[in-house]
């Protein structure tokens, strides 16, 4: 048997492989079907939860190019914007299942209970349940990337677990983002740490 570039390359598995963790901190799932926000938000749902809090991300139809300054006369210049009509998405998914675990250990851990929490009554945790849906391959405009839903017996956990979430997986789960523009042109975007 001759074996030749191709026939390694295909020894290889892929990086970018559908997957689905569950564990009791947290659902995450990567997967390269269209994202269903009903069901996810759904996924949720507990007779305890007093307030889910969802977060989805959306392929939108525009970069809003960069401001670039320009030395000796620090001159700035807006470059102009480019119309997306697609993202593409890819994942090494193992390390991505790996870093996502963490992630929700590290919301469980730190998640703080309400001012309004039962005195007395059995404990209820903070955050009831955390799940993360992420597309992999081609997400066009208008469609969701990614949903976020977190429940949990008051809306501060909720809202706190949910915003944490979405900026850890952004941080430091291996997940990257292609913008394909209307000229055909294409540009990777690397995640970035939230502004203030």
């Amino acid at each position: 048997m001759d074996v030749t570039s191709d026939s390694e390359l295909s020894l290889i598995p892929p990086a970018s492989v559908a997957t689905e963790l569950r564990i009791p901190e947290g659902t995450f799932v990567l997967t390269y079907d269209k994202l269903d926000s009903k069901t996810i938000i759904q996924s949720v749902q507990d007779d305890t939860a007093g307030a889910i809090a969802v977060f989805i991300g959306t392929t939108r139809n525009s970069f809003q190019g960069a401001l670039n300054t320009h030395p000796p006369f620090a001159l700035s210049i807006r470059v102009p914007g480019q119309v997306v009509t697609r993202l593409e998405y890819q994942a090494y998914t193992e390390l991505a299942v790996k870093t996502m675990t963490d992630i929700f250990l590290s919301a469980h851990a730190n998640a703080t209970r309400s001012k309004h929490a039962a005195l007395s009554g059995p404990p209820v945790s903070p955050l009831l349940h955390c799940v993360v849906h992420h597309r992999l391959g081609v997400v066009p405009v208008g469609e969701a990337s990614i949903v976020i839903a977190v429940s949990s017996p008051h809306r501060k956990e909720a809202f706190v677990a949910c915003e944490y979430l979405l900026e850890q997986l952004k941080l430091n789960v291996p997940i990257w983002k292609k913008e394909v523009y209307e000229s055909g042109e294409s540009q990777w975007k690397a995640n970035c740490p939230p502004t203030t």
